[in-house]
């Protein structure tokens, strides 16, 4: 065992969400350390795969209020590294008009001035074509949404930090965390001190905190991550300005179905169910349920008529879903010391630089940019 090291910061996980928190500590002079158990790039966590919807479409007011930075804060991003992380494609949104979260949606985007297209029955096809509109149903666009490339992000906001100075350790598993006004960190490679740790490791948070005493209700889901092939090349292409899609309270489904152009594969739509089945992280791949194929074999033979209702590339991504599907962004119930950013219900990604600010902002004892009660672990 090497002798221990000594960092202002050390940040576990390396997703997202660590990735940006760890470059916000380096950002204001801190000598950060962020720490994988895996051997970097990897496809275990929620952070993989080439891409992620980006949009200020929510029903809350808070996530599109964060959103307004977040954007701002991915072109600060883009403009650092030297690389393009966002497609605009506009978000279309359907769902039934009068009931759920379709009018949610809508209100708060109007509200928040958000530059939004209100679709009519009658003009939703001349603007979407090769879509069904289910009847009864709304659709609208958020002309600010469309596409982050995910895998590009992470190696960006990495190699930012790394140009800062910071530290990254990956394939160093946390074997003990220590807690006190010196929290000391054990890992498979070595052993550090830090005055601030933050904890950014999705589904595997709670396996962390056990060393702290703690556990919050996170639950991990495998979710199967779906490309259906066109039935003529090109016609749901970002070329196309086809756009991204969510579309709540389907006939299939209890939860929301979304889907992103073609592009990542030629001629291949990704198209997923925001949910999964429980797995444990460690053994994921040994979870085998395709109910939620199933479903949307069922929409996309009614919905999306110009696609092959088979998929053509089954991938796996992990989400961590707390009961009410807000994030955990909060310090250590016993140590303040400790934070912890977990949660994010896989919805999460395109916060990456906002909640990587505030996770830092909490570490620093500084008064956090937006008001994160509803982020915080006592509501559970």
């Amino acid at each position: 065992m090497s002798t221990m090291q000594h960092y202002d910061c050390v940040v576990i996980g390396a997703g997202v969400q660590g990735s940006f928190t760890a470059y916000q500590l380096a950002k204001q002079n801190k000598k950060t350390l962020l720490l994988e158990q895996f051997i970097l790039p990897h496809t275990r966590g929620s952070s993989h795969g080439q891409t992620r919807i980006i949009r200020r479409a929510y029903e809350q007011d808070i996530y599109t209020q964060m959103m307004e930075e977040g954007y701002e804060m991915w072109a600060q991003l883009e403009k650092e590294a030297g690389v393009t992380l966002y497609r605009q494609t506009g978000l279309l949104v359907m769902g039934p008009e009068t009931s759920g979260d379709y009018p949610l949606v809508k209100r708060t985007l109007l509200k928040n001035k958000v530059p939004t297209v209100i679709l009519s029955r009658d003009n939703f096809h001349q603007h979407i074509p090769n879509v069904v509109l289910s009847e009864g149903h709304g659709a609208l666009v958020d002309e600010t949404g469309g596409v982050l490339f995910a895998d590009r992000a992470l190696k960006a906001v990495q190699g930012q930090f790394q140009k800062l100075g910071g530290v990254i350790r990956d394939n160093e598993k946390v074997m003990e965390i220590k807690p006190g006004p010196v929290v000391k960190v054990t890992t498979s490679g070595g052993a550090y001190q830090a005055r601030n740790v933050v904890i950014t490791a999705g589904p595997w948070t709670n396996k962390l905190l056990a060393h702290t005493g703690i556990q919050l209700p996170l639950e991990a889901a495998k979710i199967n991550v779906c490309y259906w092939k066109e039935k003529t090349p090109g016609s749901y292409s970002v070329k196309q300005r086809f756009p991204c899609f969510v579309v709540t309270g389907s006939l299939e489904a209890k939860e929301d179905i979304y889907g992103l152009p073609s592009n990542e594969y030629p001629d291949l739509m990704k198209i997923c169910y925001h949910m999964g089945s429980k797995t444990d992280p460690d053994y994921r791949d040994l979870q085998t349920d395709t109910s939620d194929i199933e479903i949307l074999k069922r929409y996309v033979s009614r919905c999306i008529p110009g696609l092959v209702p088979e998929p053509a590339v089954v991938e796996s991504c992990m989400y961590t879903l707390t009961p009410d599907r807000h994030f955990v962004l909060d310090h250590h119930p016993n140590y303040s010391n400790i934070v912890i950013g977990a949660g994010f219900s896989g919805h999460g990604f395109k916060f990456g630089p906002v909640i990587g600010k505030l996770l830092c902002e909490l570490s620093l004892g500084e008064e956090p940019s937006f008001d994160l009660s509803p982020f915080k672990i006592s509501r559970f």
